[in-house]
C-alpha cells in the first residue's frame, strides 16, 4: 500500500515497487546466506578428504553424486510446503490450523519417501558398477554413502522446517542453524576422518558418518529453534502429529513431485555434461570443474532471491492479488537479472585472474588455466539467463504452477541442451567449448520460456 502526503503536489512517498523490493530483499538476504553456508559445509568436506587422499576425495565425489540425486527427488515435496503456506497466509493471515496441517503432512511425506530412497542408497555399490564405474571407486563411494543415507530423512526434515520458517518470513532461523552446523560438521569431520578427540580414525567412512550426524544435528537444532521462538511456536506444528489431512498430503505430492523432477532435469544435465567432458581428457575435466564452480557460487544469489519470490508471489496469489503477485515476480526478476549482469561483467573481464585463484601459476598449469578462462567467458554469457530461469521458476512455484515448468525444464535441458552439448562438443569436435555452448543455449531457452509462462499466467489472472 503506497503512502501519500497531502500537499499541493500529491505524490507517493514510497511506491509499491520500492516497498516490494525492500520486503523481497529483507527475506532474500538470509536465504542467500543460508545457501552459501550450505556450500561452505560441502567445501569443508572436500578440503578434509583432499588432505586424506585423492582416492577418498574421488569416492566421496561419486558418492555425493548418487546421494544428491536421491536428495533432489525427496526435496520436491518439501519445496512445496513454502508456496502452500504462503497461499494459506495470503488468504487468512493467522490460519494456524491449515499451516500446521501442511507442516505435519510435510513430515509424513518426508518419512514415507525416505524409506525407498534410503534403501536405494544402501545399494549404491552395485548400482554404480552397473553404471560402468570402476569397482574400486564404486566400493569407496558406497563406504561413504551407507552412513550418509541414514541422515537423508533428517536432511529432508530440516528442509520441511526451513520451508515453514521461510513462508512465515523468518528465514534467519535456518541461517543461524546452518552457521552452527558448519562448525559442527567441521569438528565431526576432523574427529572421525583423522581420529582426533579420542575418536577412531575412520577415513572415508568417518566423513559419511560426520555428514549424517550433521544432517541430524541441523534437523534437531531447527526443531529446538522453532519450539523456542515465540513467532514460530505459536502455530504448534507438532500438535496432533498423527492426525492425517489427506487433501494436503495429496497436494504435497501433486505439487512437489514436478518440482523435484524440475530440479533433477537441471542437475542431471550438468552431471551429464561433466561425463561428456571426461571423454576429452584430464585438462578439459579439470578446467570444467573449476569453471563450473564459479557460476555455482554466483547462482546462490538469484536462488535465494527466487526462494523469497516464492513466498512473496504466494502471499499475493493467496490473497487473490494478481497485480501484487506480478509485481513481486517482476521485482525478483529485475533484481536477479541485475546481479547476474554484474557478475557477467566480472567473469568476462577477469577470467584469467579468477582461474589463477584455483591453479598455481606454472608452465604445467598454463593449458588448463587458459581453457578454464575460456569456459568462464562462456559462463559470463549465460549468467543473466541462469539468474532469470531460476527466479522465474521459483516465482511460478509461488503461483503453485509446477507441472508446466517441469515440462519446460525437460525440453530446454534434454531436448535442446544435451543434444547441443553432444552435437557441438563431440559431433563438430568443439570439445569443451561446444559443451559449454550447449549449456548456455539450454539456460537461455529455459529463461525465455519460464519468463513467458509467468507473464502469461499473471496477465490472464490479473484482477
Amino acid at each position: 500500500m503506497s503512502e501519500y502526503t497531502e500537499t499541493n503536489d500529491i505524490r507517493p512517498l514510497t511506491s509499491p515497487w520500492v516497498i516490494e523490493a525492500r520486503e523481497l530483499m529483507k527475506l532474500a538476504m538470509p536465504l542467500v546466506a543460508t545457501q552459501l553456508a550450505q556450500m561452505a559445509i560441502l567445501t569443508t568436506d572436500v578440503i578434509m578428504l583432499g588432505r586424506l587422499s585423492k582416492e577418498a576425495l574421488a569416492g566421496a565425489a561419486l558418492g555425493n553424486t548418487i546421494f544428491y540425486f536421491a536428495w533432489l527427488f525427496g526435496m520436491g515435496p518439501t519445496a512445496a510446503i513454502s508456496p502452500m503456506i504462503a497461499h494459506i497466509l495470503g488468504a487468512r493471515r493467522r490460519d494456524r490450523a491449515n499451516v500446521r496441517a501442511v507442516v505435519r503432512m510435510g513430515f509424513w511425506v518426508t518419512i514415507l519417501i525416505s524409506i525407498p530412497l534410503t534403501t536405494f542408497l544402501m545399494f549404491a555399490e552395485p548400482i554404480l558398477v552397473l553404471l560402468h564405474q570402476q569397482p574400486s571407486l564404486a566400493a569407496a563411494a558406497a563406504q561413504f554413502v551407507r552412513p550418509l543415507s541414514v541422515g537423508l530423512v533428517f536432511s529432508l526434515g530440516f528442509q520441511v522446517l526451513r520451508s515453514y520458517v521461510t513462508a512465515l518470513e523468518r528465514p534467519q532461523a535456518s541461517l543461524w542453524v546452518m552457521l552452527i552446523t558448519i562448525i559442527f560438521n567441521g569438528l565431526a569431520d576432523y574427529a572421525l576422518i583423522f581420529g582426533h578427540f579420542g575418536f577412531p580414525k575412520l577415513g572415508l567412512l568417518g566423513s559419511g558418518i560426520a555428514s549424517a550426524c550433521s544432517y541430524t544435528f541441523s534437523c534437531l537444532a531447527m526443531v529446538a529453534v522453532v519450539l523456542a521462538s515465540r513467532d514460530l511456536s505459536e502455530y504448534r506444528i507438532f500438535r496432533r502429529f498423527f492426525r492425517p489431512d489427506w487433501q494436503k498430503f495429496a497436494e504435497l505430492f501433486r505439487l512437489g513431485m514436478p518440482i523435484g523432477m524440475t530440479m533433477l532435469f537441471e542437475a542431471a544435465l550438468f552431471n551429464a555434461a561433466t561425463l561428456v567432458m571426461g571423454t576429452f581428457g584430464t585438462v578439459t575435466v579439470a578446467a570444467h570443474q573449476v569453471a563450473i564452480n564459479v557460476p555455482s557460487i554466483t547462482f546462490m544469489v538469484p536462488l535465494g532471491i527466487g526462494l523469497a519470490a516464492t513466498v512473496r508471489v504466494g502471499l499475493a496469489a493467496g490473497a487473490a492479488d494478481m497485480v501484487g503477485a506480478r509485481r513481486a515476480g517482476f521485482t525478483a526478476l529485475g533484481i536477479g537479472a541485475g546481479f547476474m549482469s554484474a557478475m557477467a561483467v566480472v567473469l568476462a573481464v577477469f577470467p584469467h585472474q579468477i582461474a589463477a585463484l584455483y591453479f598455481a601459476e606454472s608452465a604445467d598449469n598454463a593449458d588448463v588455466m587458459a581453457l578454464c578462462a575460456r569456459f568462464l567467458q562462456i559462463a559470463a554469457a549465460f549468467q543473466i539467463f541462469d539468474g532469470i530461469q531460476v527466479v522465474a521458476s521459483l516465482s511460478l512455484r509461488g503461483l503453485k504452477d509446477a507441472r508446466m515448468p517441469m515440462w519446460i525444464a525437460g525440453a530446454a535441458y534434454w531436448l535442446i541442451g544435451f543434444p547441443l552439448c553432444l552435437g557441438l562438443g563431440v559431433g563438430l569436435g568443439w570439445q569443451g567449448f561446444g559443451v559449454w555452448t550447449g549449456l548456455a543455449f539450454a539456460l537461455m531457452t529455459a529463461a525465455l520460456l519460464l519468463s513467458w509462462r509467468f507473464v502469461s499466467l499473471t496477465r490472464q489472472r490479473r484482477k
